[in-house]
């Protein structure tokens, strides 16, 4: 396992000395169009793509960027194995974990420390369940894949229950909205901003978040042939998500004000929503990859997993390299 990551580790670095190493030659690199794969809860993506900031950024580096919009981060990272995309915004820690037994190439860019608070299970406030014990037996909704997957089987666990004893619906967070409004589900897993919304438009009461058993930390990941190929590319990325992620803590009124005509939502919607996640993006290390392989283990214990994983076997990207 480690001289799988010191071999894709050592490739990475001979990847950014042959580009510094052209550059020093005064000859730019090939031309590429960057395909960036992001979901409407990429925040910080979010305020990147409004204000053109990696477009400004990759001019130099003789790279242009195209957009594409997905509903969840699961066919996000099926995208991102299959060649269609070379760069995916924040997704949450489940998701790499089905990608990784897929077998997928991919290549951690980042992570976004952990908020256990910006997902929960709600229901609605006059529903007779009082505790997530009380959900044995009843209808659940969730996104497949989503860290709202993993904290459901971690609460149930907790509450002495298994998997097996709720029914599982398989939801958008758009149709997982509109089943709980009309009644279709008992209880709804959710992460914000659309727990935010959810709790500001209608009358919700949140059984558990995240606090003592989800973490919910957020990875950024890119294809392992185009970390590869372009490490120029992706040390932009990761400055300026960093940038941008201390500039919405430090500035929460602005950052709401700039992503309200963009996701839909009012300001204060939007504010509640970023209070809770915590935007501190940081490089990812094997130490802070254990959460990875509990999630990876429950999913194989509730056999949703194919074979058992090694979270750790997944190459790692040093933005300081």
């Amino acid at each position: 396992m480690n001289q799988s990551i010191s071999r894709r580790t050592a490739i990475a670095t001979l990847g950014a000395l042959g580009a510094s190493a052209v550059w020093a030659q005064g000859v730019a690199p090939r031309p590429v169009t960057v395909r960036f794969g992001y979901q409407k809860s990429s925040t910080l993506t979010a305020l990147l793509k409004a204000q053109g900031t990696l477009e400004k950024q990759f001019a130099p580096l003789n790279a242009t960027l195209s957009w594409h919009e997905f509903t969840s981060g699961l066919p996000l990272l099926e995208a991102l194995n299959l060649d269609n995309l070379d760069i995916s915004a924040d997704v949450a820690d489940t998701v790499p974990v089905f990608a990784q037994a897929a077998g997928a190439e991919l290549t951690f860019i980042a992570q976004e420390a952990p908020s256990p608070a910006a997902q929960a299970i709600v229901v609605k406030e006059d529903s007779p369940l009082k505790t997530v014990a009380d959900l044995k037996g009843k209808k659940v909704g969730f996104a497949k894949a989503a860290g709202a997957h993993y904290l459901l089987i971690a609460a149930l666990e907790k509450a002495g229950l298994s998997f097996k004893d709720i029914e599982p619906a398989y939801l958008t967070p758009a149709d997982g909205r509109a089943a709980f409004e009309k009644g279709a589900i008992d209880a709804w897993v959710v992460w914000d901003p659309f727990l935010a919304a959810a709790q500001r438009q209608s009358k919700v009461r949140v059984l558990a978040d995240g606090a003592g058993i989800a973490s919910y930390q957020r990875y950024y990941l890119a294809s392992t042939k185009f970390a590869k190929a372009r490490p120029d590319v992706l040390r932009v990325i990761y400055a300026e998500l960093e940038k941008t992620g201390k500039w919405v803590k430090q500035n929460p009124k602005e950052a709401a004000a700039l992503l309200s005509p963009v996701w839909g939502l009012d300001a204060a919607t939007i504010e509640q929503a970023n209070s809770r996640r915590s935007y501190a993006v940081r490089p990812v290390v094997a130490e802070g990859l254990v959460e990875q392989q509990r999630i990876a283990d429950a999913f194989f214990g509730e056999k949703l997993l194919p074979r058992k994983l090694n979270a750790l076997d997944v190459a790692l990207f040093k933005p300081g390299a």
